[in-house]
């Protein structure tokens, strides 16, 4: 009885609010594949097209706009963009977002380094006196990201920073498991690089509307179809078709840092 009377509640608040689901929302991310990025001038990812079903069975339509991660924190504060695809949750971002509280996905921060420069990381304690590549406005945890015993080395594009390491220029890089392995296809660095077992920090990651009436009932209303489309096949399918080769090397490593556990 509670669910149907929260559902009741959020079909009433989108009936209070019909002009929240008859605008157009310009949506801003960055390039995070295979979560959500541009190709050929074409947004695509997981987290991108399954948004974009969720929100066509809403009515709503969305005009997207791909830029830095920092530059799109900057337009949802300043209100010059509508929402952003694929944030975390921080009491700073309170005032001026609210959450479709549904994650879209879950982000495993991770450590990558060079096949012929290992280093023994299990906890943050081993980066001492060691430099990590970063990404500007991405937040990879409090204790990673004021811990003083090493050095964090922004780049402008997760490209950069896997460059950087096969340069030397850094010793570490870190990212989400799956955009590292994306990219490390991609740039055709599996044999270069590899995945440390350790993982810096595990978050939630959502879609984030901008404060205006309307926009609460709009989350909601997101929300509660997300969950439904997860339970369909065509969820899955979406997954499958970016993931599916990335899938098997996730498991291979999962399996082996379980083997290293023991």
């Amino acid at each position: 009885m509670p669910h149907v009377a929260r559902l009741f509640w959020i079909l009433l608040l989108i009936c209070l609010s019909p002009l929240a689901l008859a605008e157009r929302l310009r949506l801003v991310s960055d390039d995070w594949a295979p979560y959500v990025y541009e190709h050929d001038g074409q947004p695509q990812g997981i987290d991108y097209e399954v948004t974009t079903q969720v929100f066509a069975r809403l009515g709503v339509e969305v005009e997207w706009q791909f830029l830095p991660w920092k530059r799109c924190l900057a337009m949802v504060e300043q209100g010059l963009a509508d929402g952003i695809l694929d944030i975390f949750q921080t009491e700073a971002r309170q005032p001026y977002l609210v959450y479709a509280p549904e994650p879209m996905s879950i982000v495993e921060f991770v450590l990558f380094q060079q096949h012929s420069r290992r280093h023994s990381v299990t906890s943050l304690a081993d980066l001492a006196g060691l430099r990590v590549g970063t990404s500007p406005g991405y937040a990879y945890g409090k204790a990673f990201t004021e811990a003083p015993h090493f050095k964090r080395e922004a780049a402008p594009t997760h490209e950069a920073n896997f460059g950087k390491l096969v340069l030397g220029r850094v010793d570490l890089a870190i990212t989400d498991r799956k955009v590292g392995h994306y990219l490390l296809q991609q740039l055709r660095l599996e044999q270069q690089v590899e995945q440390l077992p350790l993982v810096i920090s595990r978050q939630p990651q959502y879609l984030g509307l901008v404060r205006k009436p309307g926009r609460e009932a709009l989350a909601l209303a997101f929300a509660e179809e997300l969950r439904r489309f997860k339970q369909e096949p065509a969820f899955l399918a979406i997954s499958n078709r970016y993931t599916g080769d990335i899938g098997s090397i996730l498991n291979a490593v999962e399996q082996q840092e379980s083997g290293t556990a023991r």
